[in-house]
Formats: C-alpha cells, sequence, structure tokens
C-alpha cells in the first residue's frame, strides 16, 4: 500500500504540472456549471445539461488520462524505473488508476452540485458515475499498455473516446444508431442517468454495464498479456 500511495501522490504532482491531463478533469465539470446557469431553454428537460455532459465526462476523461499516462511513461522510459525500483506492475496500476478514478469522482461531485438532486439522487448519481469511470479506466488502461508510444495512443483513443463520448447524444436522433447504441456501456449510463427521477432503474442497463466491463477488463488482461509494462 505504500508503493499505490506513493504513485498517487507522484501522480497528483505530476497533474498540475501536466495541463493536457489536467484539463481533462476539469473541462466538463466547469462547462456543465456555465451552461446549467445561463442556458434556459423552454422545453428544456430536467438536468439536460448535467446528464449530458456526465456520460460525456465519464466517456472521455478517464479513458484519455490512464492512456495518455502511461503510454507517456513508457515513452519516457519512467515506468522502467518503477518497476526496477520493486514496484511491481498491480500497484502501479492500482495507484494510477486509483488517482485518476478519484479524481474524476470529484469532477462528478461538481456536476452532481450543479443540479438540485437530493440527497438520494445525489447518492444515485454518483454511483453510476462511479461504475461509468471505473468502464472508462478499463478500456483506457488497455490502450495505455497497448500503445508504444503516447502519440500512439491518442491516435487510437481520439476515435474512441468520440464513440463512447458522443454516441447516446446521437442516439437521441437517429434510430439506426439507437439500436446499436443499446449495446454500448456509455448509452446504458446515460438511461440509468434519466432514471434518477422515476426511481425506476432497468436491470438490463446494469447488466449490459457489467458485461461492458467483463470485454473491457478481457481487453486489459490481453493488452497486459501481450505487450506488459515494459
Amino acid at each position: 500500500m505504500n508503493n499505490v500511495a506513493a504513485i498517487f501522490k507522484k501522480q497528483l504532482k505530476d497533474t498540475l504540472k501536466n495541463k493536457t491531463v489536467l484539463i481533462q478533469f476539469l473541462m466538463f465539470p466547469v462547462l456543465t456549471l456555465i451552461m446549467n446557469r445561463s442556458v434556459r431553454i423552454d422545453g428544456m428537460p430536467e438536468h439536460f445539461f448535467v446528464k449530458m455532459f456526465a456520460t460525456m465526462y465519464i466517456g472521455m476523461a478517464p479513458l484519455t488520462s490512464i492512456a495518455a499516462i502511461i503510454a507517456e511513461e513508457k515513452e519516457k522510459n519512467t515506468l522502467r524505473v518503477l518497476l526496477m525500483s520493486n514496484v511491481k506492475p498491480y500497484e502501479y496500476l492500482l495507484g494510477i488508476g486509483s488517482y485518476i478514478w478519484a479524481a474524476c469522482m470529484l469532477g462528478a461531485l461538481v456536476i452532481c452540485a450543479s443540479s438540485d438532486y437530493n440527497a438520494r439522487e445525489a447518492l444515485i448519481f454518483m454511483t453510476i458515475m462511479a461504475f461509468g469511470i471505473l468502464a472508462s479506466l478499463l478500456i483506457g488502461a488497455a490502450v495505455g499498455i497497448f500503445s508504444k508510444t503516447q502519440m500512439m495512443a491518442t491516435s487510437i483513443t481520439v476515435p474512441v473516446m468520440m464513440i463512447f463520448s458522443f454516441l447516446p447524444m446521437l442516439s437521441m436522433f437517429n434510430s439506426t444508431i439507437a439500436k446499436i447504441a443499446k449495446f454500448v456501456w456509455s448509452e446504458q449510463i446515460s438511461r440509468l442517468l434519466e432514471q434518477i427521477n422515476t426511481r425506476q432503474f432497468g436491470i438490463s442497463s446494469i447488466g449490459i454495464v457489467l458485461i461492458n466491463m467483463l470485454v473491457f477488463a478481457a481487453l486489459f488482461a490481453a493488452a497486459y498479456q501481450k505487450r506488459g509494462l515494459e
């Protein structure tokens, strides 16, 4: 746990210096605050910007951040030095993953605070976000491990995050896309967020999210087995 805590603290300091990663954590929470307070349209659904930006946030921030961090440290041989210093691979991944998860949960808390959810609804919102962020971390870690350089990681994460982030929004306007999107975790996260006020949660949505997480875990395991962390 000392190694995990050290990796956590190291990444906290690195993030303050790395504006590219830092902006990922701040962009959508700040954008939600601005849009939610300044834009009022007749007939706009309740918590429209909160739900939309929350889904986009979990599709972008965790995925791109962890992929960029792992790929960058591999490219600069920082990761090799850590592993030679008796830091085990699982300790490194747990340290990085827990840091990004915690940072994204703080962003999710800001998004939640910009709404007028009551205590029960806020708890449900944060629980949904926690699982969504975890799913995004799994696929992002797989990309980071598979990539040899940060540029390679970026070239992979950009189209992947675009699909996961914008698919729920596109599915609202296109029935064909909606038929495909229902099998994707980000779409189901969006649907779960829509159901917060209805007090009804679809078991199928939760099941699809869990299945997606199992698939991402398998991809992560395959990438690790093929490339490792060196």
